[in-house]
């Protein structure tokens, strides 16, 4: 089963694009060793588009990663705080609202704001409960390893003989 999308840049500045990811975008990541960084990424969605073979971002076989937003208005004036270069001004694509950014490596990527509205996500199954002290209390003891499980027609043979062994000795006195 599909649990998730890997997404990967192609840059001639690694190392500058991994910190722009984390120092100047803010994701979070996880560091695999050797400087790799690998970034979790809060959401994603994926769509498919007809091919344009006069748009060479669009020709059959291509694929493209876009950052969206819920305000691009706040978002582009905070990454221009962090110091991110864009490209163009906003403008309106019909699907949303649109802008470009560079990123180190010569990577040019779209970040827009989304008009569409996908469907909310259904809450997580609840835990299972943990039994309860009165439930826990309930449970019998696991015997000890080792010793040997005494079955109940012998514990009440045993019993029986040390109440007849206790009888004959208070007749002796």
């Amino acid at each position: 089963m599909i649990k998730g999308v890997h997404a990967m840049f192609y840059s001639s500045q690694t190392a500058d694009l991994r910190s722009f990811l984390r120092d100047k975008l803010g994701l979070p990541f996880t560091d695999v060793g050797e400087g790799w960084l690998i970034f979790d990424l809060p959401e994603a969605d994926m769509g498919v588009h007809p091919a344009d073979n006069d748009q060479p971002h669009a020709r059959a076989g291509t694929h493209d990663i876009s950052f969206y937003c819920d305000d691009i208005g706040l978002t582009v004036a905070d990454l221009k705080d962090k110091g991110v270069e864009f490209i163009d001004e906003v403008q309106d694509a019909g699907f949303g609202l649109i802008t470009h950014f560079r990123m180190p490596g010569e990577v040019k990527v779209l970040l827009y704001q989304p008009r569409y509205r996908k469907k909310p996500k259904e809450p997580p199954a609840p835990p299972l409960a943990a039994p309860t002290a009165k439930a826990a209390a309930r449970k019998k003891p696991r015997r000890k390893a080792g010793k040997p499980a005494m079955k109940k027609a012998a514990r009440k043979g045993s019993m029986a003989k040390k109440a007849a062994k206790k009888s004959k000795r208070s007749r002796k006195r």
